[in-house]
Order: structure tokens, then C-alpha cells, then sequence
């Protein structure tokens, strides 16, 4: 039987081109390889899971392949990657020092990838300060953190800092479709948005998900199927609570709470929900903000009809009360009568107007 590797190992970019929604990034590097405008410190920073320790590889790769005959040479030996994490004493930046003076056997250049670099002691980052200021001519290094602040300003001064970013919903969910049209996989495009969402921003989880979901799924990924497995609230159950708020119909959005609550969801997760969803129901009211709205078609055509039975006025204290139950979630005593209370001001938006209507006639 086949060893199965994971997506995020079996797809991790090659090269440049290949990497997601860090294009300024790569230009930068790309630009700073070809007209020899490279530095020796170089600082990638941003959250998990972008593409940081992927670029370092590559950029280590690609320094040393001009020249070299094989195009397939990955020159591993040129590479030395140190987890600041677990190596974060004096003695292990020493021994690290000692191997920078050596050259290279092959290729120009020896590149060194600090993981983690924020876990360097105090004492560690003193011993590295003038090797990383004046490195020999054959050496770039290359320090990785997911907590910038926590890094010493005199080792900040003298690194070229590359700020990752979070990868975009529709970025991530376009490399997911990628990968699986790859594997003969089909599926529907709010499936994969949802894994998207899930990720939060790092491509690496996303892939993790991806997998996950497809042991559950097969080769045919669903909005349901996957919302099932991943255990989420998606965009139906939101519209469903609407419609009963906009029926005034209390007995019902009660029971469909209890449904929720029944099911493993957080009261406070539900609420910050409601708070979201009226707000793209309000940005499907404009057509200047609609691509505000990270969603795939059938989701799209759904929030456009139930906006259209929505008032502004009606959003707007439906977002503040959702707000307000939000941030008296923590501190409540009765977090699930809080909730419910607020469902019921929710439902008595339309009907409080329609009786003042009754009542001035």
C-alpha cells in the first residue's frame, strides 16, 4: 500500500510562481535575485501557515542555480534550517557561527533558515548581533517569525523585513480548487469556501482541511457534507434564523437555538454569527460593496433575495443588538437566556414597528 503524504507536503510550492497570495513578496525577491540586489538578512514575518519557511526554500534554491548545470538539483546541503524553538541557547548560535565561516562545496552560496526566531534568548540573540551585521560573503540568512514584536530591535535593524500576509478566502479557495481538479476530485464551490473560511488565513491548514474532508466526503465535496464535518454554522442556517426574525416567530427561533446548541455550537459563536450575517445582508444592498461579500454564487443569490426583504434600519439595530449581546456574552451569568433575549429583541424589530403603524392610525 502507497504511503499517502499530505496535501500541504505534496503541493508545497517549487517555485515563486507557484506560491499563494504573496505575489508582492515574490516579486521583491524575484527582482532582487536577478539584478544581484539581494541581502544577506532577511526577515519574513506574518501569521502561520503563509508560505514563509516555502519562500526561504525556494529563495535558497534559486540563488544557488544560476550557473549550475542541473536543473533538478535542490542544493540541500546548502541549507541549513535551526528551530530557534528548541536551539535557543548561546551554545547552539555558536556552533552555528563556527559552521558560517566554512564555504560552500557547491553552488555560491550557503543559506541558514532560523525557524521560529523570536524563541532566541536574550544571550543568543547578542552572540548572533555582529555575524548577522557582517556575514561572509557566502552566507544569507534567513529568520522566520510568526511574533515580530518579540524580536529585539538591534537584530530588526539590521534584517530587510518581509511582512506575510493572510491569505485571502477567495485566494485560498482557488489553489483549493486546483488541487482538486488534481485528484479527479468534484465539488461545489461553497464546499470550499467553507474550508477557506475554516483555515482563517493560512494555506497550510487549509490543505490539512482539505484532507480531512475528503476522507469524509470521497471524491464529491458538498456545502453540507462539508459544514457537517467541520462542525460550522454555514450561511443557510443564518438565513433560515432571518426569516423566522422577520416572522416575528419567537417559539420557533427558540427551538432552532436549542437545535444549535443541541449540536455542539457556542452560544457566543452563533451570536458573533447573526452580527456577521446582518452585515452582508446590508453590503447585498449596494452594488459598490458587493465583492466585500466572500461567498460563492448559490450564497450569493440567496443573501440578495433576503436583502431585499430587509430594511436598512432594521439591519442596523440588528447588528447593534447582536453586538451588544456579544459583548455581555463573557461576563453573563445566564449566557443562554442571554441569547435568547436577544433573539427575541431580534423578532421584535418588524413587529414593534408594525404596532406604533397600528397605533397612529
Amino acid at each position: 500500500m502507497e504511503q499517502f503524504i499530505v496535501s500541504a507536503r505534496k503541493y508545497r510550492p517549487q517555485t515563486f510562481k507557484d506560491v499563494v497570495g504573496q505575489q508582492a513578496i515574490t516579486n521583491t525577491l524575484v527582482n532582487a535575485i536577478e539584478n544581484n540586489h539581494l541581502a544577506q538578512a532577511l526577515l519574513f514575518t506574518g501569521p502561520r501557515g503563509v508560505g514563509k519557511t516555502t519562500c526561504a526554500r525556494i529563495l535558497a534554491r534559486n540563488i544557488n542555480q544560476e550557473g549550475y548545470d542541473d536543473p533538478e538539483e535542490d542544493f540541500a546541503f546548502n541549507v541549513f534550517e535551526l528551530d530557534a524553538a528548541s536551539n535557543n541557547s548561546v551554545d547552539d548560535i555558536r556552533n552555528l557561527i563556527d559552521q558560517v565561516r566554512i564555504p560552500p562545496q557547491t553552488g555560491k552560496y550557503k543559506v541558514y533558515i532560523i525557524d521560529e526566531v523570536h524563541m532566541l534568548s536574550s544571550a543568543a540573540f547578542n552572540a548572533f548581533l555582529k555575524t548577522l551585521e557582517e556575514p561572509p560573503r557566502h552566507a544569507i540568512f534567513i529568520l522566520a517569525t510568526t511574533e515580530k514584536h518579540k524580536i529585539i530591535p538591534t537584530i530588526l535593524s539590521r534584517c530587510q523585513i518581509f511582512d506575510f500576509k493572510r491569505i485571502t478566502i477567495s485566494d485560498a479557495k482557488n489553489h483549493l480548487a486546483e488541487v482538486a481538479t488534481s485528484q479527479n476530485i468534484t465539488f461545489e464551490d461553497d464546499a470550499l469556501h467553507i474550508i477557506a473560511q475554516k483555515a482563517d488565513g493560512a494555506m497550510r491548514d487549509a490543505l490539512s482541511i482539505f484532507d480531512r474532508v475528503v476522507s469524509y466526503c470521497g471524491n464529491h465535496l458538498t456545502r453540507q457534507a462539508v459544514a457537517e464535518n467541520l462542525n460550522v454554522l454555514d450561511f443557510e442556517y443564518y438565513i433560515r434564523i432571518t426569516d423566522m426574525i422577520l416572522q416575528n416567530d419567537i417559539p420557533n427561533l427558540l427551538l432552532a437555538f436549542d437545535d444549535i446548541l443541541a449540536k455542539g455550537f457556542d452560544g457566543h459563536h452563533f451570536v458573533a454569527g447573526m452580527a456577521s450575517h446582518f452585515r452582508d445582508l446590508m453590503v447585498c444592498k449596494t452594488p459598490a460593496t458587493l465583492s466585500l461579500l466572500e461567498i460563492g454564487e448559490h450564497g450569493k443569490q440567496l443573501f440578495g433575495e433576503q436583502s431585499q426583504k430587509t430594511s436598512m434600519a432594521f439591519l442596523l439595530q440588528g447588528i447593534e443588538i447582536a453586538n451588544n449581546c456579544d459583548l455581555k456574552y463573557k461576563t453573563s451569568q445566564n449566557q443562554r437566556l442571554l441569547v435568547e433575549l436577544c433573539l427575541m429583541q431580534l423578532a421584535s424589530i418588524t413587529f414593534e414597528g408594525e404596532k406604533k403603524k397600528v397605533s397612529t392610525t
